[in-house]
């Protein structure tokens, strides 16, 4: 089968709307024009579907169908382009259990109105993404509700000696579907072979697609501890693959800014060599509609013309230790701003008529109640006061393990040049003394590398009448000033 390369999502990362929505929140028809805009415009393949979304659109298949005939009698879903639906992870999220159940049973449904718009159509939805996986179990019971439970009941009689579910209501179809974990942890990424292993044994797959999360490893540990922990996970995959001959593509959630992966039209050949064995990129909102759509399309044109290669070696032992200790001086750092952090993230436009998806932070005993805002918001709150988030925990480094990562995160001073154009000094007369103390030390650590970049005037001026209005206690102007700082670097968050 054809793996798409590009995946389309609807995560809120933007400043600038997309010409065909209708609402400064976008939702319900705008999501349906969008994953068109994405398909037949910018050239992905693949659009994720949030069923964690407050509006989200059960029937996307037969709306796609009704108003682009044309384009997908070209362009088949399943075939040739993808739907692939995020779904709830009841085992975490048990507010939104049911919705997983809706969201599977929307399935046979979008085969039978595909089957309507043409008689031997593939099934248009196959595959489902599953959230904050950190077991096989969780992964097996999605597999075999929907197997057993909706495929599966379509043999049954309704009452005994009565017709079979399939026969009063017709086939259920597909009959079984592929189950994308999604790793948000990093404990999942050192185990992530050991979970594969389990969920395959009693399955005979020829190919697994593995979904690894940038942005929430980053808000729970740090940007150096997510980016390391990716590596880990793709080494252990490609060891993992070789084991049990079946082909495993990786999928990375990356999003612009570089505390969620730096990923925008001009980034994408660094992204890509930094991790090289990914075969599916995400392209956020940011990246579709933040950038002239001659260099989006550009952009895609790169990641779909790339050939993925296994990442280069590192050293599991130092990357771990490096891990353990950014993390700890992460949180450490963290907690005594959390507060404000959420104050200001109240400001931040939401883009999105849907459930925020707030991540494992929320639900982790080890975090010591620290409540953080859904990374969107947290990004776009430290940002707006000029204080780049990726600089957080760096201060547990000696100058030597900072230098010495330049062999595994490849891409370290080209990230952190990008990042510190965004800093504001003045931004230090709000942090209590402890944390204003380790942010220096940060700094003086992070002027030892070859970093190459100029402040940013513009976008220093306009968090700096943010700062200036904090000070005073005055919030009016927060939001239109948290979204003018977006536009100078093209991200809300």
């Amino acid at each position: 089968m054809k793996v798409p390369r590009v995946m389309s999502t609807q995560h809120p990362d933007n400043v600038s709307m997309p010409f065909f929505a209708e609402h400064p929140d976008m939702s319900g028809e705008d999501e349906i024009q969008e994953a068109y805009y994405a398909f037949s415009h910018l050239g992905c393949d693949e659009q994720m579907w949030d069923s964690e979304g407050k509006e989200v659109d059960d029937f996307v298949v037969k709306k796609l169908y009704s108003k682009y005939p044309n384009f997908f009698k070209r362009h088949l879903l399943g075939k040739d382009c993808f739907i692939t639906l995020r779904i709830p992870n009841p085992t975490v999220e048990k507010d939104e259990a049911k919705i997983l159940v809706e969201a599977l049973e929307s399935i046979p449904r979008s085969m039978d109105a595909a089957r309507i718009f043409l008689k031997d159509h593939p099934p248009p939805i196959f595959e489902v993404i599953l959230p904050m996986t950190t077991s096989a179990k969780e992964l097996n019971r999605v597999y075999y509700y929907y197997k057993n439970f909706i495929a599966g009941l379509q043999h049954q009689p309704i009452y005994p000696g009565d017709i079979t579910v399939a026969e009063w209501v017709g086939e259920f179809l597909p009959e079984s579907i592929n189950v994308i974990p999604l790793f948000e942890n990093i404990e999942s990424f050192f185990n992530i072979d050991q979970i594969l292993e389990e969920y395959i044994k009693d399955k005979n797959l020829t190919y697994l697609r593995v979904f690894l999360a940038r942005s929430d490893p980053a808000l729970n540990y740090g940007l150096i501890s997510a980016v390391l922990g990716v590596k880990i996970a793709l080494k252990k995959l490609e060891s993992f693959a070789l084991k049990h001959d079946v082909e495993v593509y990786p999928i990375l959630g990356v999003g612009t800014p570089v505390f969620r992966g730096n990923f925008s039209p001009y980034t994408v050949e660094k992204v890509l060599s930094e991790y090289s064995s990914v075969e599916t990129f995400t392209v956020q909102s940011a990246f579709k509609y933040d950038f002239p759509v001659e260099d989006v399309i550009s952009g895609i044109k790169k990641v779909k013309t790339f050939i993925r290669h296994p990442i280069s070696d590192i050293d599991f032992e130092f990357c771990q230790k490096i891990i353990q200790k950014i993390s700890e001086e992460y949180k450490a750092t963290i907690a005594p701003i959390a507060p404000a952090i959420n104050e200001l993230a109240k400001f931040v436009p939401k883009r999105r008529m849907r459930k925020l998806h707030i991540g494992l932070f929320g639900y982790s005993r080890s975090l010591q109640g620290i409540v953080l805002p859904r990374v969107i918001s947290f990004c776009a709150a430290c940002y707006s006061i000029g204080l780049p988030p990726e600089i957080f925990g760096l201060n547990a480094l000696t100058k030597e393990e900072l230098h010495e990562l330049k062999n595994y995160y490849h891409n370290l001073e080209f990230d952190f040049s990008k990042a510190l154009q965004y800093f504001n000094p003045k931004c230090l007369d709000l942090m209590p003394e402890e944390v204003k103390n380790k942010l220096i030390k940060t700094l003086n650590l992070l002027n030892t590398l070859n970093l190459n970049y100029e402040p940013n005037e513009e976008h220093k001026e306009v968090t700096s009448t943010l700062l200036k209005n904090l000070k005073k206690g005055l919030s009016s102007q927060a939001t239109s000033l948290i979204v003018e700082a977006g536009y100078l670097r093209k991200f809300l968050g």
